[in-house]
């Protein structure tokens, strides 16, 4: 399996590209990583600038002879080239696996709108830099290339639409154009680094723009390193995602396995054709 890798957000280095290609090919033989030039480039926060960031995205995308396109980190910046980028695809596209989390959730959401490729929210090569952090990347290419059930969030289930997102970039993305068509899904959020009032006001945007599309339920991932507030918030993170969930009349179903972690689950968007196993 050949699988491309870019940098739709922020740089990644080549010692750590390195690692990720070492670890992939000891346990992974068959998969060929192949990281763009662009993921080392480097333009005041970005991989590059716009126009570099958008052409290396869909070189790999366009790539008849790649399988997959795996975002590899976060940040920001994907939100400014998401539209134009999923716009210049071709028909070979069509049938890439894109896994990313956090930032990239920005391609994520435009490539299921246009209904164009498998798209999964999982681990990226990044994730190589947490302690732990090869078997994350081992979860995600174990998904990549053997679609194995053990690497799905737990409550992933065959015949039922999910999506997932970290928390502050869907609320970012709804009522834009990147915003994919969630009715019938469960959805699921996780966040990381966001003071309890940001995560509230975050809940309080995307539960009323989805109030109304016909969600089958929300799940809530982690919400991890939260910031101390100068004055206790009086809430935990699930009591919020409750009650917002409550009074927009959206189901609440519980926990989700995702987060800006090393245990960061798959979780395939659309109609799952398998559900997860232990």
């Amino acid at each position: 399996m050949r699988i491309g890798i870019c940098a739709p957000s922020t740089p990644f280095t080549r010692e750590d590209a390195a690692r990720v290609t070492a670890l992939a090919a000891h346990n992974f033989p068959t998969a060929n990583l192949i990281f763009h030039d662009q993921c080392f480039a480097e333009d005041g926060h970005f991989a590059g600038p716009d126009n570099a960031r958008i052409a290396a995205f869909v070189d790999l995308a366009n790539d008849p002879e790649l399988d997959a396109v795996w975002f590899v980190r976060g940040g920001y910046g994907a939100c400014r080239i998401a539209q134009d980028a999923v716009a210049a695809l071709k028909s070979a596209a069509g049938d890439k696996i894109y896994m990313g989390y956090s930032d990239a959730g920005n391609l994520l959401g435009a490539l299921y709108g246009a209904k164009i490729g498998h798209v999964c929210h999982g681990p990226m090569p990044s994730d190589v830099r947490r302690d732990g952090g090869e078997a994350a990347l081992l979860r995600a290419l174990d998904w990549m290339l053997h679609a194995s059930p053990q690497a799905l969030e737990p409550h992933v289930q065959a015949g039922a639409k999910h999506a997932a997102f970290n928390l502050m970039t869907l609320a970012m993305m709804v009522g834009t154009p990147l915003m994919p068509d969630l009715s019938d899904h469960v959805l699921m959020v996780e966040e990381v680094s966001e003071y309890l009032y940001g995560y509230d006001r975050a809940f309080f945007h995307v539960t009323s723009h989805l109030r109304s599309v016909g969600l089958t339920g929300l799940r809530l991932g982690r919400v991890s390193d939260v910031p101390d507030n100068d004055r206790p918030f009086g809430e935990d993170a699930e009591e919020i995602a409750k009650r917002w969930c409550a009074k927009m009349g959206i189901n609440y179903h519980g926990r989700a396995d995702i987060g800006h972690d090393t245990d960061n689950r798959i979780v395939p968007f659309g109609l799952a054709t398998s559900s997860a196993a232990p």
